[in-house]
């Protein structure tokens, strides 16, 4: 049955002024669905046009799109009827602020497909696991016969599908900060993994980053379901701001009802009774921040499934692209690839996942967060330390501090680049040990982004295991 809100939405673009502020990938698709229903469309961006991808470049020619382009791109941002921001500009720009107070509607495409369409909506964000959880509750729901939409800040923007989702099929959305800021519409269940702090080069500071989080459950009712981390204690705390039912995972067994973890296997809990849901030698996935993952996945979704049937999916799951990614064996060692770690929390359990002696490459761009946290498991964990990178000296400084606490000293080497990372990596690696290339940083100093980082990655380990 046709979604009436989405055929008067689609009805009411034809002649309106619309503003698409970034021709990043979340907005290129948008530009279509507008031009086909007839939207009065200007392209801003703060690159020049010579600078902007082909495919932007032929868009704007195909349609004869206006353009307001460099860096000045925001002042002629005025007299709009809606604007579709990327998530990366954030709602709090002044020039933002004043089209929504002249009553312009600033939304993005994922808000817009989240009010639209009649699907049932679950939503994830923390600052780490996200993607896995995600990922694995789009698996199990799939394996339990769904049909399932997954999209948000991972897969590919769904607002253009938005007319074939009906009210039978799931839509499995990865939310970040800068996606949730300003949102008006929260999901049927919203999930949050942890808060550690993270992007506060972006964020004014860690209040706003906090707040943005909350976001995915402030405009929940009392119908929907509200998925907390019993152990971070920013988390546990929005439980005060839920609307409708909240559940609680942990990664310990310390809560009475939802799913936890133990020293063996992972558990239900039902007014304190235990019940066994998987082994941990039977989850192919490593370390136990994945298995936290999978309490988060269960607890989201209990009242949807065949529990045995999620079980089948954790047994054969491999994991999410660079996320502790196995690439190959080189002369006994094994390399991985976990890209996506852009903070000291997520490279903590990557080293945690291994009992192998580890040579670890990190460091990139800098976020502006604290890392005197990652030092003791560095000095811990590794046998050798390979830094690049806009972070190598803070990292280092962090090392340096826990090797004269834990009085231990490991192998530091400060590199330029990827390549050269690589290359000292594989000339002092020694063999039954694991190289883990996992950033604790943001990729953007080097890079496009995490996915380009542990492409080039494994390009060029996969050259050296085959020359």
């Amino acid at each position: 049955m046709k979604d009436f809100k989405l055929d008067e939405f689609n009805k009411s673009l034809k002649g309106k002024k619309v503003g698409v502020l970034g021709l990043g990938v979340s907005n290129l698709p948008l530009i279509d669905y507008l031009y086909e229903y007839g939207a009065n469309i200007c392209l801003f961006d703060e690159k020049e046009y010579e600078k902007l991808d082909n495919n932007v470049q032929e868009k704007i020619n195909k349609y004869g799109l206006k353009t307001v382009l460099g860096s000045n791109y925001m002042e002629g941002l005025k007299g709009f009827d809606i604007i579709f921001r990327s998530p990366s500009i954030l709602p709090t720009r002044c020039e933002l602020l004043k089209e929504r107070e002249r009553g312009c509607l600033v939304t993005t495409e994922i808000e817009m497909l989240m009010k639209l369409i009649p699907s049932k909506i679950i939503g994830i964000t923390g600052s780490d696991g996200k993607t896995t959880t995600t990922t694995l509750i789009s698996e199990c729901l799939k394996q339990n016969g769904y049909n399932v939409y997954l999209g948000g800040n991972i897969g590919t923007p769904l607002f253009t599908k938005a007319s074939e989702m009906t009210s039978d099929d799931i839509v499995v959305l990865e939310l970040s900060s800068f996606q949730l800021m300003g949102m008006t519409v929260s999901p049927n269940i919203s999930v949050v993994t942890n808060i550690t702090p993270n992007h506060l080069n972006i964020h004014k500071d860690m209040e706003e980053y906090i707040l943005s989080k909350r976001r995915i459950i402030d405009n929940q009712n009392e119908n929907d379901v509200c998925v907390l981390n019993y152990n971070d204690e920013i988390v546990k705390e929005f439980s005060n701001h839920a609307k409708g039912e909240v559940r609680y995972f942990s990664k310990f067994d310390n809560i009475s009802n939802g799913f936890c973890m133990k020293e063996d296997a992972i558990y239900e809990v039902r007014d304190g009774e235990y019940s066994k849901i998987i082994d941990y030698k039977d989850i192919l996935l490593r370390g136990r921040h994945n298995y936290e993952n999978i309490c988060t996945c269960l607890t989201a979704i209990k009242d949807l499934i065949d529990i045995d049937k999620a079980v089948e999916v954790f047994k054969t799951f491999k994991g999410v692209e660079h996320r502790l990614e196995y690439v190959c064996e080189i002369n006994g060692v094994k390399w991985y690839n976990d890209s996506v770690s852009s903070s000291p929390t997520r490279t903590i359990a990557g080293l945690n996942s291994y009992d192998e002696s580890i040579v670890l490459i990190a460091g990139g761009y800098d976020k502006h967060i604290d890392y005197d946290v990652i030092g003791e498991p560095i000095v811990n964990k590794v046998s050798t330390l390979i830094l690049m990178g806009d972070t190598k000296e803070k990292i280092y400084d962090a090392t340096v501090k826990a090797e004269n606490k834990l009085n231990k000293k490991i192998d530091k080497y400060i590199v330029s680049s990827l390549e050269e990372a690589v290359d000292t990596a594989y000339s002092h690696a020694k063999k039954g040990e694991v190289v883990l290339f996992s950033p604790a940083s943001a990729s953007f100093d080097m890079f496009k982004n995490f996915a380009d980082r542990g492409e080039k990655f494994k390009n060029i380990v996969n050259s050296k295991n085959n020359s």
